[in-house]
């Protein structure tokens, strides 16, 4: 038998007892809630968000390709074009992307960097790069926006940047986004399961 009450105040049989009680309901509400966000993630697609910067040709495949990819196999993707990243998504620069040689030290060129300075060579670099990718199959840039939109690829152009540089939302291509803050896009990625900075 358990003795309920010592000198006015709780035994500690009892209190002992409520602890063991209050700490089951816990760890079941606590089990019921895990289950039900584990439920709800496995329910919804993976999701992924990605941020591209860069504005010239060998910096626009990386964002185009991991995103119609995702989006390929069933993921929710975004990606937040800000800055000089505007220009892979802008209707008339997206068709003019180059590469610069210069400072580039990666660029495979069979010439010493320095070259790079010489007139003429960004047309050349962006020829070698295009013939390149063409020859291996690799899709242009034209043909994995239209994959990404094709594929639901979410398209967001930074309001602000697209303020600061003087841009309306005429300029873009079809199917990119109204224009987006950093606080929607921090709330649209705020439950993605991969984010990448391009």
């Amino acid at each position: 038998m358990v003795n309920v009450v010592e000198g006015g105040t709780l035994s500690a049989d009892l209190e002992r007892i409520i602890t063991q009680k209050m700490d089951a309901m816990v760890s079941q509400r606590v089990e019921a809630v895990l289950a039900a966000k584990e439920a709800e993630k496995a329910a919804r697609p993976s999701k992924m968000t990605i941020i591209a910067t860069k504005g010239t040709l060998d910096w626009a495949y990386p964002p185009l390709i991991l995103a119609s990819t995702a989006a390929a196999m069933g993921w929710e993707v975004g990606i937040f074009f800000t800055f000089y990243g505007l220009n892979i998504i802008h209707k008339k620069k997206h068709k003019k992307l180059s590469v610069a040689p210069l400072g580039n030290p990666a660029m495979p060129m069979p010439v010493p960097n320095l070259i790079g300075a010489l007139p003429g060579m960004t047309k050349m670099g962006t020829a070698v790069m295009k013939h390149m990718f063409k020859s291996h199959g690799v899709a242009s840039i034209e043909e994995l926006l239209e994959m990404c939109t094709d594929l639901g690829v979410t398209l967001l152009p930074c309001g602000m940047t697209v303020e600061v540089f003087g841009y309306g939302h005429d300029d873009f291509i079809e199917g990119v986004e109204p224009l987006c803050g950093a606080a929607h896009f921090i709330e649209y990625a705020a439950d993605a399961d991969v984010s990448i900075y391009v």
